[in-house]
């Protein structure tokens, strides 16, 4: 009988120590085997949409922990959850399903905790061949985390110590008798599905299993065996004798990440990778997670028959640890700022949909943006100021890419003229692009990430003539100060949902747009002219667009509000804060064209 939600899994059961561990596989056994570890209060099957994913090229195996889901409780429970017993328990696992070759680990949360005690000790040398960790910290590197703080305090370590203590409340709490055996049989236990689905987003459906308020009683002896003896004399020999990969959800609200700032020091051999998600990532984010343990599993293969240290396939870029294998939507991307932005993302390993009208244009940037470091990249070609054609690309991406991490509303044409010279039909092409393309955007892209529940990030490309007035662009300047406002409104409302939003405002910038800028009230003779005096004026200026794409993935990286860019930009929105006079004195001076 397969087990609940591991529909087609084989079971069988192990013994060990007077246990016996509920283990399911999936996959071709002749394949090598990925084992994961579940974490409190689940059961196995909260990696059931991973491995199901990974079962097509790996033997999974998955196994319920000593008290949880089917597997026996010891008698009596109080130390009968050492970190010594789990590892006694893998071990038995781990000869019963691979025993003539390492496995690669795979741990979460409490499952990650037991996993970096699997991965330090030297009993178990032989027998792992990779480590993925999420979500758990090694409670050894933890304790030497701790007494670091404390006995060479400085405001930043305190505040370090006291941000993760703070998040720590659930330890204090289960470490208390008999109090959280009652509420998970309670009313905490009959809730915790419906609680998981609303503040983590976590699908409903067949998990949590019924045996969840057993599991998390039973469970507590995890944290009561463990946490207080191992950080008060942590291992120092807690080195890991496998290569690491560490995944971190951003938006985990457990665990601080700054727990790991020296996992280099404990894994020599480590990979590091950031999602933007909760806690609960085997629920919510499998295709990213399964994608990533099978990548770093097949390295580590390659790795240890060649007989060489696992060579990262993970990107180098500045910002790899924070983008990689994201999915990243860019408007405008055939050339300029969206085209360098698309590269930016692409070099520190996203994932990259370059949108453009220009179907050549995108077919070209997202040609390149993999050939320097996107795991995969597509062109686009849509017109951004069609509500129909945006709603149908989101939902294209969507099916075939998923949910949006980071949406980069760039696109955007100029138009420069007296308020007079400009028609209402150049304010509608300018309106329509300008603003409603970065509406539509927000509108489709924005609420699927508000729907996901786990966080992301748009960027609005605005100007610095959102906030500096000129008599020589009405229209353009509208239309990027409604960007701006419309930003900051999005920022307030998008907080909640844990979505960032950023306006840029550039400033002068060396791009295609005056090229094909139009000039209300002139000829073609005469905007010709004014076209190539233009691009001579920003060529001259000669700031390069990939200096505003670098300030986009830092306003992600830091979720900056509105970001000035070039010196004038900046210094024009200082202006406009303590001196908006002056700006309207300049306001009024005729360009020179």
């Amino acid at each position: 009988m397969s087990p609940k939600g591991l529909t087609g899994a084989r079971e069988r059961w192990v013994r060990t120590g007077g246990i016996e561990l509920c283990v399911a596989e999936l996959g071709d056994e002749g394949r090598p085997t990925i084992v994961l570890v579940h974490g409190y209060p689940d059961s196995k099957e909260v990696w059931a949409d991973v491995a199901r994913q990974l079962a097509e090229q790996w033997h999974v195996v998955l196994y319920d922990v000593r008290g949880h889901g089917r597997s026996t409780a010891p008698e009596p429970l109080r130390g009968g959850f050492t970190l010594e017993k789990l590892t006694d328990d893998f071990l038995a696992v781990v000869d019963a399903v691979s025993p003539d070759r390492p496995v690669h680990l795979v741990g979460h949360d409490w499952g990650s905790v037991q996993s970096w005690e699997f991965a330090t000790v030297k009993r178990t040398e032989g027998r792992i061949a990779s480590f993925t960790s999420m979500s758990g910290p090694s409670l050894d590197h933890f304790g030497h985390w701790i007494k670091q703080r404390m006995t060479r305090p400085t405001p930043r370590r305190v505040g370090q110590l006291l941000g993760q203590g703070a998040k720590s409340w659930y330890v204090y709490m289960l470490h208390t008798p008999v109090l959280p055996e009652l509420a998970w049989r309670g009313p905490l236990g009959r809730r915790w599905p419906q609680i998981l689905q609303r503040i983590e987003k976590v699908p409903a459906g067949d998990y949590p299993t019924p045996s969840l308020p057993d599991d998390a009683a039973h469970g507590a002896w995890l944290y009561r065996d463990n946490v207080r003896a191992r950080l008060r004399r942590p291992r120092t020999d807690a080195y890991a004798h496998v290569p690491v990969q560490l995944i971190t959800p951003t938006g985990d609200v457990f665990l601080s990440e700054r727990l790991y700032d020296q996992l280099e020091l404990w894994a020599p051999q480590s990979v590091r990778r950031t999602l933007p998600a909760k806690h609960w990532v085997p629920r919510t984010r499998p295709d990213r997670l399964a994608s990533w343990i099978s990548e770093f599993a097949t390295a580590s293969e390659a790795a240890r028959e060649s007989g060489r240290p696992v060579r990262d396939s993970a990107p180098t870029g500045a910002y790899a640890d924070r983008f990689a294998g994201q999915l990243v939507v860019v408007t405008g991307a055939a050339g300029g700022i969206g085209r360098a932005t698309a590269f930016a993302f692409a070099e520190a390993g996203a994932r990259v949909v370059a949108v453009d009208r220009d179907a050549e244009g995108a077919a070209r940037t997202a040609e390149m943006a993999r050939l320097i470091g996107a795991p995969a990249a597509w062109g686009e070609a849509v017109d951004v100021s069609d509500e129909q054609a945006m709603e149908k690309l989101a939902e294209k991406v969507a099916a075939e890419c998923g949910v949006v991490d980071v949406l980069v509303n760039n696109a955007g044409i100029g138009l420069s003229g007296s308020f007079l010279e400009t028609t209402a039909e150049d304010w509608k092409n300018v309106l329509d692009v300008n603003l409603w393309g970065v509406i539509h955007g927000c509108r489709v892209f924005g609420g699927q990430m508000a729907e996901r529940g786990q966080g992301g990030h748009i960027v609005n490309i605005a100007s610095a003539a959102a906030y500096q007035p000129s008599r020589a662009l009405p229209a353009y300047s509208t239309s990027k100060a409604a960007v701006l406002m419309l930003s900051e409104c999005l920022r307030a409302e998008f907080a909640d949902r844990s979505i960032g939003v950023s306006v840029i405002c550039p400033g002068i910038v060396n791009t295609g747009i005056t090229a094909t800028a139009r000039f209300a009230g002139a000829d073609a003779t005469e905007e010709e002219r004014l076209r190539k005096r233009s691009s001579r004026l920003y060529g001259l200026r000669n700031y390069p667009p990939e200096r505003v794409a670098d300030a986009v993935l830092k306003a992600v990286v830091r979720d900056r509000a509105v970001v000035p860019v070039t010196p004038e930009a900046r210094g024009a929105r200082l202006l406009s804060r303590f001196s908006p006079g002056a700006l309207r004195g300049i306001a009024r001076m005729k360009p020179p064209l």
